[in-house]
């Protein structure tokens, strides 16, 4: 065998020896490979799912909605609104953390202050950059492919009655909770529950598949309130204009359906717009027609009139005695603005004479006198449910003293709400009887309890109607082509050291149409200045302008239409 032959097979066989190594590795390999995917896709299958679904697999919520609170009529009082509020997972943003300030401006939040709030969190999965963007503000976010930053859905609360029914409807906080008002008292009842859902993420941390669904939301139920938005604007544009013009601390109104015992509007001043949260302060949202208590001066001498009737010694023409035109109970002398004289009880009330009032408490037997105004509600919650309300102050009679009974009569060392003082006027133009008060719609309406006898009633309506005439106290609170039964009060306000001199509340409390009463109200205004002070000069003109428009937007049938000289009525025309 020639020499190159020999070399030439040599070759060969290390060739086919490489070649056979080369093979056998590979086919080693792929054994390998084969037994590690066995091993991983078989035997090791739970644990790389779980590593897989740890990774790839969250659970988000499922926002709930709150309740919309409407009015009577059905017009939104609250309503919720979807919003996006944008979170990071400190960890994985960190790993961008060059484009913080790029984040920060679509935030329009500072930089530094993002950076920080970034750094301290490093030892948490989730943080909040900013509550409550708008969808397009949160898709621009989104939009910068930020690893692990991320939108969740939620709902904001907005108030498209503003300032007018900011009082009673309250507001809630961030997370959708109530903290005053209405938004607080049915929180239970407007709140929903929120659902969760397992979703799969791609690394940089946004949804890329529903994967479950793990619990439904639930969705809060709506709330229907008494309010009649209507009266509520009037009310609240005719009391604002009031206190403007004299300059006043503050004032409410209430107008309550007598039939029903449902409070139509509730509005004071000053107020709010819940939908501008720098302006929650205490002293500006609390709902002071409930909250807030004063004396009621005159405005309590119908009440003492009726538990006058009620004893059975007096009628509306029985006579007192009012000369010389003050009387000396201890220490104290209550005087009138002139010595009316002899005269009866209705004109105790049209002439509002503290002294008449005071001796007609004053022969009164201590507990009647009681039972009657508590019978009213004097001292008690009304079934109202507001958070916060009032019970006001009427002592037990175990503890008067003749001077507390004195001045009892004309509305001193008793305190009410304006809402209280609503509801016992009601129970005169409802024949005496009262339903509870509600700030709730009413489909029926509910039980109502008797307070005073029925001619009781309507003896105490027609000594009211008389402060309604002309020279009357009450002369201001007039309704043209109505019957109206009301009454004045002024009384100073209680300060360090005994009654200012020189600061009130006005106060103007009365019935619509007196013949059949389907509206009462109250007026208070809170330190008035200036020269015009009295019930029936400050208070009484506003009860006037909202009973006027009340009246027609309920298209209540006129009662006081001025006959024609062939015996007929002047019908109201429509033009």
């Amino acid at each position: 065998m020639s020499r190159a032959k020999k070399t030439q097979q040599q070759t060969a066989r290390r060739f086919t020896s490489r070649l056979s190594l080369v093979v056998a590795i590979f086919v080693v390999a792929a054994g390998a490979l084969c037994a590690r995917a066995v091993h991983l896709q078989v035997f090791n299958k739970d644990f790389l799912n779980h590593q897989a679904d740890a990774r790839h697999l969250r659970t988000e919520k499922i926002s709930a909605h709150r309740g919309a609170i409407t009015d009577r009529n059905g017009e939104p009082l609250a309503i919720s609104t979807p919003v996006d509020s944008v979170w990071a997972n400190p960890k994985e943003l960190a790993a961008a953390v060059d484009r913080v300030p790029e984040l920060a401006r679509v935030l329009d939040l500072d930089a530094e202050l993002l950076m920080r709030r970034i750094t301290r969190s490093m030892n948490k999965e989730f943080i909040y950059l900013k509550r409550h963007l708008n969808p397009e503000q949160a898709r621009q976010v989104l939009a910068l492919k930020l690893p692990g930053v991320s939108s969740q859905r939620e709902y904001r609360r907005y108030y498209p009655a503003g300032e007018v029914a900011s009082h009673l409807v309250g507001f809630t906080n961030i997370d959708d909770d109530g903290q005053e008002g209405l938004e607080l008292a049915f929180n239970h009842w407007l709140a929903g529950e929120s659902g969760a859902k397992r979703v799969l993420k791609d690394r940089m941390g946004r949804s890329v598949e529903n994967v479950a669904s793990i619990k439904s939301a639930r969705h809060g139920k709506d709330l229907r309130t008494s309010i009649d938005l209507r009266l509520q604007y009037l009310a609240y544009r005719t009391l604002k204009a009031s206190i403007q013009q004299h300059k006043a601390e503050s004032g409410s109104v209430v107008v309550l359906d007598v039939k029903t015992g449902e409070i139509l509007a509730m509005v004071n001043q000053p107020s709010y717009n819940p939908n501008d949260r720098s302006q929650y302060s205490a002293e500006r949202y609390r709902n002071r027609a409930i909250t807030d208590i004063f004396e009621p001066g005159s405005s309590i001498k119908p009440l003492i009139m009726a538990a006058a009737l009620e004893s059975g010694r007096y009628r509306a023409s029985s006579m007192v005695d009012t000369s010389p035109g003050y009387v000396v109970v201890g220490p104290k002398k209550i005087e009138d603005t002139r010595n009316f004289g002899r005269v009866s009880l209705t004109t105790i009330l049209a002439r509002s004479s503290n002294v008449g009032a005071t001796k007609v408490a004053l022969s009164l037997e201590p507990d009647q006198l009681w039972r009657t105004m508590t019978n009213f509600g004097l001292g008690a919650l009304t079934s109202s449910g507001f958070p916060g309300e009032s019970a006001g102050l009427l002592t037990h009679y175990n503890d008067w003293r003749k001077i507390s009974q004195a001045t009892l009569g004309y509305g001193y060392g008793v305190s009410v709400t304006p809402l209280q003082l609503a509801q016992a006027y009601a129970a005169l133009g409802g024949d005496g009887n009262v339903h509870p008060v509600s700030l709730v719609h009413l489909d029926q309406p509910s039980s109502v309890e008797r307070v005073i006898s029925e001619d009781t009633a309507v003896a105490v309506r027609g000594m009211m109607e008389q402060v309604v005439q002309p020279g009357a106290t009450g002369a201001a609170a007039g309704v043209d082509g109505y019957r109206v039964a009301g009454k004045t009060g002024t009384s100073w306000k209680f300060a360090p050291g005994g009654y200012s001199e020189d600061k009130y509340f006005s106060v103007f409390a009365g019935l619509a149409p007196a013949s059949d009463p389907q509206l009462a109200a109250v007026v208070i205004i809170d330190e008035p200045t200036g020269e015009l002070y009295y019930g029936g000069e400050v208070a009484a003109p506003v009860f006037s302008s909202v009973m006027t428009e009340s009246l027609r937007l309920l298209a209540v049938p006129p009662d006081a239409l001025p006959a024609l000289e062939n015996g007929g009525l002047v019908q109201a025309m429509s033009q």
